[in-house]
């Protein structure tokens, strides 16, 4: 069956019509932007100088927790304590200027203006019909998101759709399972489990040139989410493979290994390779940092070409697609997985100053169709949340449009950052044109 390539865009995003429930988020949330950021002038005019003396306690808060988590106990317990003591003379001194109510108002005022936007700002697509594979199979984990199958019955709600629900069990092979589902006549393949067997599943999908439905019965299920599947709705997910529309997006490989969403390397997968650290994640992330961050950090040894010589980072991500990160919506998703690039964000870590040993980060994002990173020895890393070492050196690459994605109707069909702006001011124009003419005037590029 040919797909149509149009269905990796997402059509008619740009200037469609929105709801009337759109608009009036999209009202809300400037009205009440604009009044926390009028009501904050005033408070800072009105209670001066104490309220600048709040207002300077929170960075001087950030910068004691930055410089306790990079330190070993007992000096992190003096960063940390800083921070808290800041963060409570921020407190004191609000209410010392008979201002605490006025600073909690506007506080509450800006998260209802996130909140309003993300709902003005929210997408649904409709892609075209699909006709329903005669043979489905949905291969599922009844251990994944703390047994969300059997909870949802979801065994029993494929069989009632005509689809072949296949249970793993200790000691299985998932991507045998699979190829055996294919061998014998599977048309279309679904997986409920976390995000690295949704990679195997949708890996053989691709292969066998099948559609593949997400179904979200992971943990996080962060790839449901950016392909617009609604995660709070596990059982119908299951309607992609009877009503469900299709769309075409991107597969990312390192090494030859399949990946839907990223991988990670440097801290986080340092971290993750540490014994204990499902027991105790924030623990072992935290004593992570020292060693990889701190005055006494090794040299990064993780490396790659760059325009003018060798670069290196403290950590890497490496995405299908890019992702958006550090905003206020949206943050940690990816606005489209159909752009056919893989995004990189890498943290390196400057010099260590002089005197007190602090290390400087900067983070740097760019895309690329492939890219290629050495390391003197194994590299740990984060596969999809999974724990695994790599052999340097580690080569990425895309693959544009591979995968048959089917979307049950009742779904949104797009992540849910697809047509949030980039920066601030593009925000709030975008806001305001939803909320005077009805349009989502930004969007992803066809």
């Amino acid at each position: 069956m040919n797909v149509d390539r149009r269905r990796v865009s997402l059509v008619g995003v740009t200037g469609a019509p929105a709801t009337t429930a759109q608009r009036a988020w999209a009202g809300a949330a400037l009205v009440l932007t604009l009044g926390a950021l009028a009501a904050a002038v005033v408070a800072v005019i009105a209670h001066f100088p104490l309220a600048v003396a709040v207002l300077a306690c929170w960075p001087g808060a950030a910068g004691a927790t930055w410089w306790g988590i990079r330190r070993t106990p007992p000096a992190r317990y003096v960063g940390l304590a800083a921070a808290a003591v800041l963060v409570a003379g921020s407190v004191a001194l609000a209410i010392a200027a008979d201002a605490l109510i006025e600073d909690l108002i506007i506080l509450a005022a800006l998260i209802a203006a996130v909140e309003a936007a993300r709902r003005a700002l929210r997408l649904r697509v409709r892609y075209p019909a699909a006709p329903p594979p005669q043979h489905p199979v949905l291969l599922y984990n009844p251990r994944s998101g703390g047994g969300k199958a059997e909870r949802f019955h979801l065994a029993d709600e494929a069989r009632e759709r005509g689809i072949t629900a296949i249970a793993l069990t200790p000691g299985d092979d998932l991507e045998v399972l699979v190829r055996n589902a294919v061998a014998d006549g599977a048309e279309g393949l679904a997986m409920a489990g976390g995000d690295g067997s949704q990679a195997i599943v949708a890996m053989v999908a691709a292969e066998c040139k099948l559609p593949y439905a997400c179904i979200p019965a992971g943990t996080r299920n962060h790839f449901a989410l950016d392909l617009g599947v609604d995660r709070d709705d596990v059982v119908g997910a299951l309607d992609a493979f009877t009503d469900g529309g299709e769309r075409l997006v991107d597969l990312a490989e390192v090494n030859g290994r399949v990946f839907v969403n990223n991988v990670s390397l440097g801290l986080y997968a340092e971290a993750v390779a540490r014994p204990g650290y499902r027991e105790a994640k924030l623990q072992t992330l935290l004593d992570t940092i020292p060693s990889e961050l701190g005055p006494d950090a090794d040299p990064p040894h993780l490396t790659w070409d760059g325009p003018d010589g060798p670069e290196s980072a403290v950590a890497i991500l490496v995405s299908n697609n890019p992702y958006r990160l550090g905003r206020a919506l949206g943050s940690g998703t990816r606005p489209r997985i159909d752009g056919g690039v893989l995004g990189i964000t890498a943290l390196a870590a400057g010099p260590a100053a002089s005197g007190n040993g602090r290390r400087l980060l900067r983070m740097r994002q760019w895309t690329a169709t492939e890219f290629e990173i050495h390391s003197t020895g194994p590299v740990a890393a984060g596969i999809d949340g999974e724990a695994v070492e790599l052999e340097s050196p580690l080569r990425f690459i895309i693959r544009p449009a591979a995968l048959r994605v089917r979307i049950a109707p009742a779904h949104p069909g797009a992540s849910p950052s697809a047509v949030l702006p980039e920066h601030p001011p593009q925000m709030v124009g975008s806001l305001a044109a939803l909320a005077l003419h009805g349009e989502l005037s930004s969007g992803p590029r066809r």
